[in-house]
Parts: C-alpha cells; structure tokens; sequence
C-alpha cells in the first residue's frame, strides 16, 4: 500500500527539519495521487531537479536526476513538467552541501 502524496510529502519535510536542511512546498499537487518533484538548491547558482520513477530493471521505485545545471534551466523545466501535470507536488530543497535525503530508506 502507497501512502498518499501529502503524507509522504509531510513525512520527508519532517525528515529534512530534523536535519535543519530547509525545504519548502513550491507547488502543492493532488493530495492522494499527486506526482512529485524535488528541486535541490545548492544556493551556488545551480540546482537538480529529481522525479521518481520505475526502474525496469529491477522492479522498484527509485529517485532519478529529471534535470541538472543552472538553476534558471532547472526551473524553467520545472514550469514545464507542471503545465503537464496540475497535480504535480514541487519541493525545494536549499542545501549547500547537497543533502536531499531521496537516498534514504523509506523514500523511494
């Protein structure tokens, strides 16, 4: 069983506070079904933007790299992917280090 979009979404921004890494809901989707974005600043002029997707290979659900490089790019792929999807989550994530916690257990 999946847990909803809102749940999943409040879960990590709770994850990401106790590690006093600041995030923000740009875009607030669909709170059952909604797709999600994260967009992790590094408030250096660049960002990375990643969506979860299925692998093939192996049958999971992983986080993958939908764009990276300036943050202006980066956004403005962003702005694309929600004139296709009104339901679409954004998160952005400032971190200089690049912390974006997607490789922890429980957020794939």
């Amino acid at each position: 069983m999946r847990l909803t979009a809102d749940i999943w979404v409040s879960a990590y921004l709770t994850r990401l506070r106790l590690l006093e890494i600041p995030a923000f809901v740009v875009q607030r989707g669909d709170s059952t079904a909604g797709a999600v974005l994260i967009k992790l600043n590094t408030l250096d002029g660049q960002a990375c933007c990643y969506q979860r997707s299925f692998d093939l290979m192996t049958g999971e659900r992983k986080w993958m790299v939908l764009v990276a490089g300036n943050e202006a790019d980066v956004d403005a792929s962003i702005a694309k992917q929600r004139g296709f999807d009104p339901d679409l989550w954004v998160i952005e994530v400032e971190d200089r280090h690049g912390r974006h916690l997607l490789d922890e257990p429980g957020l794939d």
